[in-house]
């Protein structure tokens, strides 16, 4: 009886609560956010490549060695770490990688890029970062573009059957590596 009597009261304070005048504050339930998380897909012949990440504007900010440091280990987002995953085996650089699903992170440099696959893929930013669980490093050279993207934009392309290529690009730069099903 006593439950019931304190369910009671819980219940109808709660329902209070929940009653309050709500008409002094602004909410817009329309807002984007302003990182949301997308996707890039691709099938390459028959290994299905997929990359998640959060994909973060340039809402007129300095990005390159402003807002992503240079000499830094990046997640290559915004949020929750970068991951991409494999369901076939691939060979990237010559480098066997086993499929499976990878931390994807990059150190940003104005020359020169190091692109990373690590086996821990879940994880905020790059705060549990281990670089001995790495799978593979590879350098690459950024492209510079004539026109912007705005929005952070990761893209699996099928060159062949068996061959691949994983872009990002942001602001005003591009880097891309290939990569070869087993």
């Amino acid at each position: 009886m006593k439950i019931i009597v304190y369910f009671t009261l819980v219940l109808m304070s709660f329902q209070g609560f929940a009653q309050h005048d709500h008409h002094n504050t602004k909410t817009d339930s329309t807002a984007k956010p302003k990182s949301p998380r997308a996707v890039a897909m691709e099938m390459v012949g028959n290994n299905h490549v997929h990359i998640d990440y959060g994909s973060p504007s340039v809402r007129g900010r300095n990005i390159w060695n402003g807002l992503v440091a240079y000499g830094q280990v990046w997640v290559t987002g915004a949020h929750s770490a970068t991951w991409i995953e494999f369901s076939e085996d691939v060979k990237i650089n010559g480098q066997l990688v086993p499929k499976g699903k990878y931390g994807f992170f990059t150190i940003p440099d104005k020359k020169e890029w190091i692109v990373i696959l690590n086996q821990n893929w879940n994880m905020h930013l790059a705060d549990n970062y281990d670089e001995q669980l790495d799978i593979i490093r590879l350098t690459v050279k950024p492209k510079k573009n004539k026109k912007i993207t705005e929005a952070l934009t990761y893209e699996v392309q099928a060159l062949t059957d068996r061959k691949g290529r994983i872009s990002v690009t942001w602001e005003f730069l591009s880097v891309s590596f290939d990569f070869e099903n087993q």
